[in-house]
């Protein structure tokens, strides 16, 4: 097929001659691309004819004449209006249905896409329903040897089954403080599980937010003045009691800040501040003085069963659950964890809690 001269689609070539080109008439020739070449292909002119008309374009726009290769075609009687018009027909009837394939085609190749996707979805649900469930099973199963080992190590500990030498005690404490921490890493996996699948047990009602900040800080002091770091409830003016599952928030809380120890620096410190930030609601901050986290990163530390590099989290160890629950716990009293961060110099996690409302009485019943 013989290549298409820029006068095919700019009959009079005004851009190459500097020329604006004035309003004319609509014309259905003006509506096909490439209409000399499809001409030329039909038989209807010859490739010569086709030079013809566009020889006599370029003169007519020398003279100012705006002039379509069509009507350049019936002025030098090189096709009549008959044959003009059904090459124009023919044509817009190819592009019509070329349209209508291509529409057809994006249509199925869409409703493809969309049922692979769909399919991907319920992939992804089944095996996360499976992961929750292959947790669970395990962490169900690694109880019941654990019960046995911390009962013995208890027995042993207290000399109910012989006298003890020194050595001997403090290698079982030793080993009762690893049983601990086992208990605790299936008691979060096991937690995570009931989460996956939406099945964790609260029961909210009007509690004292300060009560339990402070025992949060309570749990963490040993830990706290091993590591060297002041924890502490700051000072803040009377709260009214806040709609929610006490010891779950409690849990948070109590995590929140072992999270703060592990990260701060000996001399730091770590405090859970509270403050009244609406007639309805009560904030909740727990804040530290520690290593911070890198702003890219911040989305990572709730990832299940995930650590940052070893150079963020100086070997603090843990299974990566421990602020995947807070966030859960979190967004099943309808609130939303944020985190605030800067590199050297502290972390601050805080949510909101819901006033409870006035004349609502602790135990008022199970919510979820």
């Amino acid at each position: 097929m013989p290549a298409c001269t820029p006068s095919d689609h700019d009959p009079l070539n005004l851009k190459a001659n500097g020329m604006t080109e004035s309003p004319r008439q609509l014309t259905p020739e003006m509506l096909v691309p490439k209409l000399g070449d499809a001409l030329v292909t039909s038989g209807r002119i010859s490739q010569q004819e086709l030079e013809k008309a566009l020889a006599y374009q370029q003169e007519r726009a020398t003279d100012g004449q705006v002039l379509v290769l069509g009507q350049a075609l019936l002025d030098l009687k090189l096709i009549d209006r008959a044959g003009l018009d059904q090459a124009v027909t023919e044509q817009i009837i190819s592009l019509r249905s070329a349209l209508q394939a291509a529409n057809r085609t994006l249509d199925r190749r869409v409703r493809e896409r969309t049922a692979e996707l769909q399919q991907a979805v319920e992939r992804l649900t089944e095996l996360g329903e499976l992961k929750a469930n292959f947790v669970a099973n395990i962490s169900h199963e690694l109880r019941t040897p654990l019960t046995h080992i911390k009962g013995y190590l208890e027995l042993m500990v207290t000399d109910m089954l012989g006298p003890l030498t020194d050595e001997q005690r403090h290698a079982l404490q030793v080993s009762q403080e690893s049983a601990g921490k086992l208990e605790k890493l299936i008691e979060d996996l096991l937690t995570f599980s009931y989460g996956s699948r939406g099945e964790i047990s609260f029961r909210q009602e009007a509690v004292d937010v300060r009560e339990l900040a402070e025992r949060a800080v309570s749990r963490t002091e040993a830990k706290a003045r091993e590591h060297g770091i002041d924890v502490r409830v700051a000072p803040t003016d009377d709260l009214p009691p806040v709609h929610a599952d006490g010891e779950q928030i409690l849990w948070a809380l109590t995590q929140l800040l072992d999270n703060a120890i592990k990260f701060t620096a000996p001399g730091g410190h770590a405090f859970i501040s509270l403050r009244r930030e609406s007639p309805n609601l009560v904030m909740v901050s727990v804040s530290d003085t520690g290593i911070g986290i890198p702003a890219a990163r911040l989305e990572e530390i709730f990832e299940p069963f995930h650590q940052l590099d070893a150079s963020i989290t100086r070997g603090g160890g843990g299974a990566g659950l421990g602020l995947t629950l807070v966030r859960q716990i979190v967004e099943a009293h309808g609130s939303v964890l944020s985190v605030a961060s800067v590199e050297g110099k502290g972390t601050t996690f805080k949510f909101p809690l819901l006033v409870a409302a006035e004349g609502g009485a602790r135990g008022s019943g199970p919510s979820s």
